[in-house]
């Protein structure tokens, strides 16, 4: 027992050929946003701002796919999602399709809080946004020349792209801006509560209006009084397969443990497309991917950290 957290910076076709330099700069991102939620969890602070507040860390960071670094539509737009829930009341909150938002997360929070609904998005998240006064900056403040660049690859190759699709060009340039993935946390706080919480861009090149699964409750994000967990990878695969639900449920109702439970679900998705982070209400930690590799990080109470 006792706290423990997870955090992940986006599943996907990481080359094993990646450059140090390159991934290092998001492992130190990692370390530095593991240090805020072990910090924050060891004040006593609450699961669920917790994993707001990490995720806040991870958005800021333009080396991951959500927040300032988030991948461009096809129409060359920013459309960001994010979903907050709590483990013990199955409390939620989700939005999508922001273009203005600084954190889509904190966004997400004030919905599960302060409105009789779970999900807004679009011009009616905007407008929530304005009302509750949070941070925002003009669409062009999310669009870098990184994720330009990405766009036209993407669109020269006529594909629409997952987090950490590598540049088709053979010369093409591999800056550490070029491949990004999509954030998340987990935790479990000194009193046993659980809460999860995610966000994304989306994919790069993907249709203005697509909905992916970071926003979907129990899809990309759940949790209840067993587990929290949130994935990334492709979305509509992580929707057909109900992932983040699927390994709460196979623990309700099969008894599994979370290891068995995650390995279970993520081995039954196509290769390739899923990975996820998760805490149960053991403090067991665990970070499963089918995909070539995953930004992950963890920590718990009894000194476990990687």
């Amino acid at each position: 027992m006792g706290w423990a957290l997870a955090l992940h910076g986006g599943a996907g076709d990481i080359p094993r050929s990646l450059p140090a330099e390159l991934k290092e700069a998001r492992l130190a991102t990692l370390r530095r946003c593991l240090d805020v939620g072990t910090a924050a969890l060891r004040a006593g602070r609450p699961a669920i701002d917790v994993v707001e507040l990490v995720v806040r860390e991870l958005e800021d960071c333009p080396h991951f796919n959500a927040g300032r670094g988030s991948v461009l539509t096809a129409d060359g737009t920013v459309e960001m999602e994010a979903c907050v829930m709590e483990g013990a009341t199955l409390r939620c909150g989700a939005v999508a399709g922001l273009s203005t938002v600084v954190n889509a997360v904190s966004l997400a929070r004030l919905v599960m809080d302060r409105t009789p609904h779970i999900f807004l998005a679009f011009h009616g998240a905007e407008a929530f946004a304005r009302d509750q006064g949070v941070e925002t900056k003009d669409p062009t403040h999310f669009i870098t020349e990184h994720n330009i660049e990405r766009l036209r690859q993407a669109k020269e190759a006529n594909r629409v792209q997952i987090d950490y699709t590598q540049p088709l060009q053979a010369q093409a340039p591999t800056d550490d801006n070029s491949q990004l993935g999509t954030v998340g946390c987990v935790a479990i706080d000194a009193a046993g509560n659980l809460a999860t919480a995610t966000s994304t861009g989306g994919l790069v090149n993907k249709m203005a209006g697509r909905l992916g699964d970071t926003p979907m409750v129990g899809a990309g994000t759940y949790a209840n009084a067993l587990c929290a967990v949130s994935a990334t990878g492709k979305g509509e695969t992580i929707i057909r397969h109900t992932v983040a639900r699927d390994v709460a449920a196979l623990m309700e109702h099969r008894g599994l443990t979370l290891r068995d439970a995650a390995a279970r679900v993520v081995g039954g998705a196509p290769r390739g497309d899923v990975g996820l982070v998760a805490v149960s209400a053991a403090g067991e930690v665990c970070m499963v991917h089918n995909t070539t590799g995953m930004f992950r990080a963890c920590a718990t109470e009894g000194g476990h950290a990687e």
